[in-house]
């Protein structure tokens, strides 16, 4: 099936760019005390654990398999 072949590139796709693309990830912090607030906000960048980015090359291969066989 030409679905599963699209969703098994779409996978692969995912999955490589998790090992190099870090997400960002955004904390605010505040303090109020009376009518003055102050707040902070941090940003972190962390990278995907690379097991996930293997499932996900992984599970795009199986389904390109799939519908390789399923076509045949």
């Amino acid at each position: 099936m030409r679905i599963l072949l699209i969703a098994g590139l779409i996978l692969i796709v995912l999955g490589i760019l998790s090992l190099f693309i870090p997400i960002p990830q955004r904390e605010r912090h505040s303090v109020k005390a009376g009518p003055i607030s102050l707040g902070v906000e941090t940003t972190d960048r962390q990278r995907v654990h690379p097991a996930v980015s293997g499932v996900l090359i992984a599970g795009g291969v199986v389904l390109i398999v799939a519908g390789a066989r399923k076509r045949a």
